[in-house]
């Protein structure tokens, strides 16, 4: 630290497994905020006494719904021209270097499609299973914004997703990229999940919110989002395409998430709650 100013360089890798295979700090915070959101949920179903039957498949829904869809959304809307080019590596971790492919890990994912993507794997999990799908999501929404957290903590190791510039003392260097404090917003991110992950965990433990199914759900979306919406404008753009937009992709897709949320509140509450 100088001048008040956090410099910032650390290794992503935590160790290499193999010659070509690294751990790295995003990997294992992305699969502890899973499991840690997994541990949550499990919580919540053992107080309510509810079943605990198919959760451990509920995990895996999650996980490939989150990584399947968080790809997918990075490829369609941020870098479509490029995928269109090279499906291969679209779902594969590879990327063709020097002629030859290489593993190099998944290079992009976006939170919007992954929250796209564990929406879908919960439509199906809730068929197959014969689960009220509203009911579900209210539990999930307490827990995901702590995987959330847990996932920016690892764009900051990886000192990626940085923000804009900054003369203010809170500003940090990330010098794996250049010399200039910016806005770590991923940090902030990270603890607007908390704080919305203390709200909704508050929400929850009232039983008439509890009974109004989805109206957890649309406080997280719309509390969530609209953390997003806001940190965005600190944020540098993702791709140079965005540079000339008035708000860039990740305001974009987060305003359907803040508009479906702020209706189920309207209709949760006036059908369910009374007030």
């Amino acid at each position: 630290m100088k001048n008040g100013v956090v410099y910032w360089n650390v290794d992503p890798v935590i160790f290499w497994i193999t010659n070509s295979f690294p751990l790295k700090y995003y990997g294992a915070l992305f699969a502890c905020g899973l499991l840690l959101g997994f541990y949550i949920v499990r919580n919540i179903y053992k107080k309510e006494n509810l079943s605990l039957d198919n959760l451990d498949t509920l995990l895996i829904y999650v996980i490939v719904g989150t990584v399947l869809g968080a790809r997918l959304g990075h490829c369609i809307f941020y870098e479509p021209g490029y995928f269109l080019q090279h499906p291969v590596e679209i779902l594969l971790p590879i990327q063709k270097i020097n002629g030859a492919y290489e593993f190099v890990g998944y290079q992009g994912l976006a939170s919007h499609g992954g929250s796209i993507g564990v929406l879908t794997a919960m439509i199906l999990y809730c068929r197959k299973y014969k689960v009220k799908f509203f009911s579900l999501l209210d539990k999930m929404s307490v827990a995901v914004p702590v995987t959330g957290a847990f996932i920016r903590f690892g764009n900051f190791m990886n000192s990626e997703i940085y923000g804009k510039p900054t003369n203010g003392s809170w500003g940090v260097v990330f010098e794996r990229d250049d010399l200039i404090p910016r806005h770590p917003t991923q940090l902030y991110e990270a603890f607007a999940y908390l704080l919305i992950f203390g709200i909704l965990f508050y929400m929850y433990k009232s039983e008439t919110i509890r009974k109004a199914h989805g109206l957890i759900f649309g406080s997280f979306l719309t509390l969530l989002f609209l953390a997003r919406f806001i940190i965005e404008f600190f944020k540098e753009n993702q791709e140079a395409f965005e540079n000339n937009m008035l708000i860039n992709m990740g305001q974009i897709l987060s305003i359907p998430f803040i508009i479906i949320g702020l209706i189920l509140i309207i209709w949760k509450s006036k059908k369910e709650v009374t007030i």
